[in-house]
């Protein structure tokens, strides 16, 4: 089996360092494996996008020499096969449909189940929830994080399409990992607590598909211990340093990186780290801060 692997960034801002660990390690991973590599736009939520966050995205990426296969896919075009996704678990009684409001669940975790049986209140503006099978627990061999097991019982059901029409995360990557033959995610460990609902899902949609892989990276953090990102102000990374900052992504990752190769061409960068990549380098922890990736090297 071919490995297809993916990028999928959320146009809410331009790329900054946490994304460009993110987006390196999974193109690495692909190349090393002369795999596919597909870049897929999360533009699920207009409210958060940033016009042209989308094509400056696209830019870093090519600017930085990291090149993918195939069109680039827009979630937001891809409403006709999400409804058809959502159809398939309705029939199979997969599906709800609720109407309960943030804050009547504040504090209430997992969802309590309050509208399994029926709407509570019908008149309300309803989104529709994935009815997981409580009995079930999620369990994978993490390429970074090693085993995992997790309790469907204690996450819950999880909303699919929104109140406001938009759809849910968890619905649409499913979908679009299995339509576009994904057979390697590698992402932030920020969405490893989405990875049993999106197996759970997998199995509904096509319960003959093999698993995916999955390899959740540790996300950059400031020195606040935040993680970088859009909302937190995280800075845009300026590709006139590509070197400087491809070099500073793959100490984040613990390659075995030569200290001389920050001074050469991105190309040339790129090529010997293919070679060289270990995914089984990469820290398993949650976090690393991103004042702690200096200017050094485990090779010299």
């Amino acid at each position: 089996m071919q490995y297809v692997g993916r990028f999928a960034p959320t146009p809410s801002g331009p790329l900054h360092f946490g994304s460009l660990v993110t987006a390196l390690a999974s193109w690495l991973d692909a190349r090393s494996h002369q795999g596919q590599w597909l870049v897929r736009m999360e533009d699920l939520d207009p409210p958060r996008e940033m016009p042209g966050a989308s094509d400056r995205i696209l830019q870093t990426l090519e600017d930085l020499g990291l090149t993918w296969d195939g069109p680039v896919v827009y979630q937001s075009q891809r409403s006709e096969a999400y409804s058809a996704a959502l159809e398939t678990l309705q029939n199979q009684g997969q599906a709800f449909p609720c109407s309960c409001t943030r804050k009547e669940l504040a504090g209430l975790t997992p969802y309590p189940g309050y509208c399994r049986q029926a709407p509570r209140h019908p008149e309300r503006p309803l989104a529709w929830r994935f009815a997981v099978n409580p009995e079930l627990t999620a369990e994978w061999l993490d390429g970074v994080q090693g085993l995992q097991s997790w309790p469907l019982s204690q996450l819950g059901d999880v909303v699919i399409k929104r109140k406001d029409g938009f759809w849910a995360y968890q619905l649409a990557v499913t979908v679009d990992d299995l339509e576009q033959g994904v057979t390697q995610v590698v992402r932030g460990i920020d969405l490893l607590d989405s990875t049993p609902w999106q197996i759970n899902l997998l199995n509904c949609l096509q319960p003959d598909t093999r698993p995916f892989h999955y390899s959740h990276l540790p996300v950059i953090v400031n020195a606040s211990g935040q993680k970088l990102s859009k909302q937190n102000l995280a800075p845009a990374i300026e590709t006139r340093n590509a070197s400087e900052l491809l070099y500073r992504a793959l100490l984040a990752l613990n390659q075995p990186v030569l200290k001389d190769w920050r001074k050469e061409n991105p190309h040339d960068l790129l090529n010997w780290a293919v070679s060289h990549w270990q995914l089984n380098r990469v820290p398993r922890v949650a976090h690393l801060k991103e004042e702690s990736i200096q200017a050094c090297t485990s090779t010299d």
